[in-house]
């Protein structure tokens, strides 16, 4: 979900870049907080079921949460030591500036401006998504193309509000945005049928219908996407060797699913196998983890206590769950998709 900036708001969230050079130098190298600490503290939504959202045990479950707990696995060798800090979208980026919390790993699109203007920086992505629509069956739509004077529930502070106006625009159809800031009012305002059609990223849209509507078959997404949604975790800007554990922890689980490495079968790889990538992967052949500041096990850590990627996907947002989303876009690169880890090498 991307957000969009009055001229007032960006200039508030500059201020605090810029601030968050000096945060960092007081702060000192993410790594050295983070084990002081004990854990490591990841921004997640406030609750956005398949990507970070308690389950019924008070846990945190989630893509998203999978990948702080990765990052834990490969700092701390434990992926338990994390500390979930829920944000709502105008927080987020504040939080990561000002040293709130060590890494935002909340469903957040990676943009030029986010990258280039507010002091942080990605560090990969982890799911390829686009903004859609979902309305009653009981409409009858087939196509967004048919909402012209719809009533559209978006949610403010994103700049899905700009994504859906440039889209009306182009092909011709007037709508009428209800729009409200707080995610479970925009929800409920779409369940009560203060607005014929919600708009948001698809994966978001899948996971509303399944988890936050009565009934669900009452319901369906139709089949146009109509923005890049690039999905993934963010750091601060100046501390590259943290960047670097974020995102090799992220292509880990990405390589290791490409060479068939899993939770399961790690520990027979890691004493059997021949193949020179799986070994350096693992460990066996060292140098992966030295180069980082980190154990050998570092990876090994992540696959045995999380998975690789494709068991990450299946279980909270793929077949194994309540949303069942194609891989599609998610898929390993040799299988159609855009998940592409560089080598560990």
């Amino acid at each position: 979900m991307r957000i969009g900036f009055t001229s007032g708001r960006f200039k508030a969230l500059l201020g605090a870049a810029l601030l968050a050079g000096a945060a960092q130098a007081a702060h000192g190298a993410t790594i050295d907080t983070v084990r002081q600490n004990g854990f490591v503290r990841c921004g997640t939504t406030t609750g956005f079921a398949g990507f970070s959202a308690p389950d019924a045990k008070g846990e945190w479950r989630g893509l998203d949460v999978d990948l702080c707990r990765a990052v834990a696995a490969a700092v701390l060798g434990d992926a338990r030591k994390t500390k979930i800090v829920p944000l709502n979208a105008q927080q987020r980026f504040t939080a990561l500036q000002s040293g709130e919390i060590d890494v935002l790993t909340r469903n957040t699109t990676v943009t030029q401006q986010r990258d280039t203007a507010l002091g942080i920086i990605h560090a990969g992505i982890n799911f390829y998504d686009g903004q859609g629509f979902m309305v009653r069956k009981s409409l009858g739509v087939k196509s967004a193309k048919e909402l012209n004077g719809a009533s559209v529930c978006l949610q403010a502070g994103t700049s899905n509000e700009n994504t859906l106006a440039d889209w009306a625009r182009a092909n011709k159809v007037e709508y009428k945005p209800v729009v409200i800031e707080d995610f479970n009012e925009i929800v409920n305002a779409f369940a009560s049928n203060r607005c014929d059609v919600f708009s948001t990223d698809a994966s978001g849209l899948a996971s509303i219908r399944i988890s936050k509507l009565g009934n669900p078959d009452d319901f369906v997404v139709l089949p146009e996407i109509i923005s890049k949604e690039p999905l993934g975790p963010f750091v601060r800007q100046g501390d590259d060797n943290w960047l670097n554990i974020v995102s090799w922890s992220l292509r880990a689980m990405i390589e290791a699913e490409e060479y068939g490495i899993t939770s399961a079968n790690v520990d027979t790889l890691k004493a059997k196998s021949d193949q020179p990538n799986v070994k350096r992967i693992l460990g066996v052949t060292p140098g992966a983890g030295k180069n980082m500041g980190l154990s050998e096990d570092w990876a090994y850590n992540i696959i045995k206590q999380v998975g690789n990627y494709g068991e990450s996907f299946e279980r909270n947002v793929g077949q194994g769950s309540p949303l069942k989303l194609q891989r599609g876009l998610n898929a390993q690169w040799n299988k159609g998709g855009l998940m592409y880890a560089l080598p560990i090498r």
